[in-house]
């Protein structure tokens, strides 16, 4: 059966005043004022016109609106500094081998993060390095970042280390050594917030060299477990203290093997890495250039290289190790510290290039956010091409 036709649309006026549509009636009851019918507003408003129920302030001009600039904030982000650029890519190439049945030990490419806390500002990064990149071997630099307590009594540390090169298990190595500090400074943090507190330098640097000590040796003992050699299965390791009490601006520097440890202060940078302190005293058989005579006066003979066999009453002698480093410091607002592993400092002392960009940078009065810090940290130079791991803390 066919519809009936549609009705034109009627020219009835509107229902009148006291309607409504829908299933309720509205909240507040109807008026005696008409409604006013709302007419669409025309596309294209003329010339001179505006939106809304009121003029603009001034009245138009003729003259086309002048362009806003921003605001300059310094050089844009650089991939590299130096006159050519390095050999590897810029991006990761390969991935290292998985193994199907040991998943945890994948390591990622990269690891960022941050905080703030009192009057400073953390930001921390562990970027694989392009040699590593383009051969498909996993970072060797671990990061670890933590807060122990709560407050003002709480202590943010930071924990960097660096597995052996060319050792499989570098980066086991190195993420062990950072876990092992990890316990022990999270077990004395109270301790250790109250000697910061209260300026015990002397007893900060025994402390904290008995715990790396110990967090070395349980490596070396995890070492002899899995039957690899010692020298093999070995970290260098950094770390930074940072009590939470915004009255508190002592930071603690404590650690083992090579790496950089720098501030920048008023647009300087400053090469603040703790030196080994100077052997005094006459040399010892072993260490440094032997006496020409005994002190009865008889001539030494010639050392013919002939190696002595050790002796069946006395333990085999150890492998000489890397010398404890401490350092405290006061900051001072405006001041950036920067503890970095090799990967960083060594262009940063070789570079004069790369230590101007990363002071223009990060000598501003904010710090960087987490994905500017992370683009700052990457700025890479030819010829050096390890894993970059980097801590930087803005006081305000």
């Amino acid at each position: 059966m066919p519809l009936p036709p549609t009705e034109p649309p009627s020219d009835r006026p509107d229902p009148q005043p006291g309607g409504y549509v829908g299933s309720r009636p509205p909240t507040e009851p109807p008026s005696d004022t008409p409604t006013p019918r709302i007419e669409p507003p025309a596309t294209d408003p003329p010339p001179g016109g505006y939106l809304g129920t009121q003029p603009p302030t001034e009245p138009p001009s003729d003259a086309p609106t002048p362009r806003i600039e921003p605001p300059a904030t310094g050089p844009r982000p650089r991939g590299y500094v130096g006159s050519r650029p390095p050999t590897y890519d810029a991006e990761p190439t390969a991935l290292p081998v998985a193994d199907p049945d040991d998943l945890d030990d994948l390591v990622a490419d990269t690891v960022l993060d941050g905080a703030r806390y009192g009057a400073c500002t953390l930001r921390a990064v562990s970027v694989r390095g392009d040699s590593a990149r383009y051969r498909g071997e996993p970072r060797r630099d671990s990061l670890l970042t933590a807060r122990f307590g709560t407050g003002e009594h709480a202590l943010l540390l930071v924990a960097m280390a660096t597995g052996a090169r060319a050792t499989p298990g570098a980066h086991r190595a190195a993420a062990e050594a950072c876990h092992w500090i990890g316990r022990a400074v999270g077990r004395s943090h109270s301790r250790l917030v109250e000697d910061i507190r209260a300026g015990r330098r002397g007893d900060l640097k025994s402390g904290l060299h008995r715990l790396t000590d110990r967090s070395l040796g349980k490596l070396r003992a995890s070492a002899a477990e899995q039957g690899v050699d010692p020298e093999e299965y070995a970290a260098g390791l950094r770390c930074l203290l940072l009590p939470a009490d915004p009255e508190c601006r002592t930071r603690v520097f404590f650690g083992v093997g090579p790496g950089g440890l720098f501030r920048l202060r008023e647009g300087e940078w400053q090469d603040i890495e703790p030196q080994v302190t100077d052997i005094k005293g006459e040399p010892v058989l072993g260490f440094g250039s032997p006496p020409s005579e005994t002190p009865e006066g008889d001539r030494l003979t010639m050392d013919l290289g002939i190696p002595t066999p050790p002796s069946p009453y006395e333990p085999a002698p150890e492998p000489p190790r890397e010398p404890f480093r401490f350092r405290t410091s006061v900051a001072r607002p405006g001041d950036t510290l920067l503890m970095c592993s090799s990967g960083l400092a060594d262009p940063l002392r070789g570079e004069p290039e790369l230590c101007e960009y990363l002071g223009d940078r990060w000598s501003r009065p904010e710090p960087p956010g987490l994905a500017a810090f992370l683009a700052d940290s990457q700025v890479r130079v030819k010829g050096y091409a390890d894993d970059r791991t980097a801590a930087a803390v803005w006081e305000a």
